[in-house]
């Protein structure tokens, strides 16, 4: 029966985790030699590992893979991907391959701003807050100086503060709207820290202002930088003349872009279609985001806010025929940094950096939205021709095996057997029984 504990956090590790196995498990032992078995034996690395959060009790392992030949703006590029589905990194390289001698992928940054914001409540004459506003503003800027002036050096900054009476949405609801550009850094740290001196400095020039009245209170609820930026984009893209589609002898190339653009206008104008689409392709752009240290649930939200902009849910891939030539592109947006936070930190981030030829957050943007586009091509091929799950499911027919704890020889013959054979869970367990009973 679970029961509650004061003062966890301050408990040794092996003291946190004899109490969980102590309180969770029936077989104590196993569990404690479970999250045992996936500590580093580097007690350095370990350590490092058990400071990144609170509570840590073991490490939890993903696969790190590679997809190579990914030619973007003429520079080979082999990408590290973090991801545990089966069928993500070798969908990846297969869309790298096709690409390869097809001219590869473009891409380029549109914009870099990202977006922090200052909600607070005032409930006096809107001339008065704008008279003020227009008043403080270069005072906030002067105040966080001694914050920006190291980004300021490496090209960044604050570009600009808004304020934006959101009277119409909630009485009495403003913000101070806050532009930055952080250049190689994600900058959360950078822009909160910005946004909380905004605040100091706007409660306390608000008390000596002359045009408030009484009651005429400034009520700060919050300081936070959005995970919302659509002006911080990078777009993807290919092409080629239609003829260089035809790869398959049933679907000529004209039929084959005819029938991939009817799939992507589906994705614009179904959100139930438009929902896997893009989680398709945010299997690529998370698996890359997770290999070099950046913040996927960031990411994730932003991308799906940006694709419901129009007030409908939609696809982010587009795709048509122009002039003979099929074209298939994204616009998306990024916020992704390739210094500070787990890039500096993570033995295994700095590596994957590294693979990557060391690139600027620019760089990088590009690299993530492309694996993101390969990906989403790369599942609508196999939409539109075979299907899709005849090659997911023989890459997850492994998954299915290891459940099974099969031998070297059991695991040859099933695969030998499912060359010609549809993979399900209940074919691969019915052929590994029958396997047994004829080895017995």
């Amino acid at each position: 029966m679970s029961k509650s504990i004061s003062g966890f956090s301050k408990l040794s590790k092996s003291k946190k985790i004899d109490w969980i196995v102590d309180t969770y498990f029936t077989n104590k032992e196993d569990a404690k030699n479970i999250l045992k078995q996936y500590w580093n034996s580097d007690g350095k690395l370990q350590r490092l590992h058990d400071e990144f959060i609170e509570n840590t009790i073991s490490n939890y392992y993903l696969p790190l893979g590679v997809a190579p030949n990914f030619l973007i703006n003429n520079k080979l590029h082999t990408i590290p991907m973090v991801i545990e589905e089966s069928s993500v990194v070798a969908a990846a390289s297969k869309a790298a391959k096709f690409w390869l001698d097809r001219g590869g992928f473009k891409a380029e940054v549109i914009s870099t701003i990202k977006i922090g914001q200052v909600h607070f409540m005032y409930h006096g004459d809107g001339n008065n807050i704008q008279k003020f506003f227009n008043k403080v503003k270069p005072q906030l800027q002067k105040d966080a100086k001694f914050i920006s002036k190291n980004m300021e050096r490496r090209g960044g900054g604050i570009l600009d503060i808004e304020l934006r009476d959101k009277t119409s949405d909630i009485e009495g609801y403003y913000q101070l709207h806050v532009f930055f550009e952080t250049v190689n850094a994600m900058g959360a740290n950078f822009i909160n820290s910005c946004l909380e001196q905004f605040t100091k400095t706007f409660i306390r020039e608000a008390k000596n202002f002359e045009g408030f009245h009484s009651g005429d209170d400034i009520q700060v609820v919050m300081s936070i930088l959005s995970n919302y930026v659509p002006d911080c984009l990078v777009r993807a893209e290919v092409s080629c003349p239609i003829e260089q589609l035809n790869e398959n002898e049933n679907l000529s190339g004209e039929d084959f872009a005819q029938k991939f653009i009817q799939a992507v206008k589906i994705a614009e104008v179904e959100p139930y279609r438009a929902v896997t689409h893009n989680k398709g392709i945010m299997n690529g752009i998370d698996a890359v985001v997770l290999a070099t240290g950046n913040d996927f649930r960031a990411v994730e939200a932003g991308v799906h806010a940006y694709a419901s902009r129009n007030g409908t849910y939609s696809s982010l891939t587009h795709a048509e025929i122009d002039q003979g030539i099929f074209r298939f592109w994204m616009e998306i947006p990024l916020a992704l940094g390739t210094v500070g936070g787990l890039t500096s930190l993570h033995p295994l981030v700095k590596l994957s950096l590294e693979m990557l030829h060391k690139p600027s957050a620019k760089e990088l943007m590009q690299i993530v939205a492309v694996a993101g586009l390969a990906q989403n091509f790369a599942a609508l091929r196999s939409l539109i021709t075979t299907g899709i799950q005849i090659g997911h499911m023989k890459m997850h027919l492994m998954n299915i095996m290891n459940q099974f704890d099969v031998n070297d020889n059991e695991k040859t013959a099933l695969i030998e057997h499912f060359k010609t054979n549809i993979v399900t869970y209940s074919t691969v367990a019915e052929a590994i029984i029958m396997l047994r009973v004829k080895s017995e």
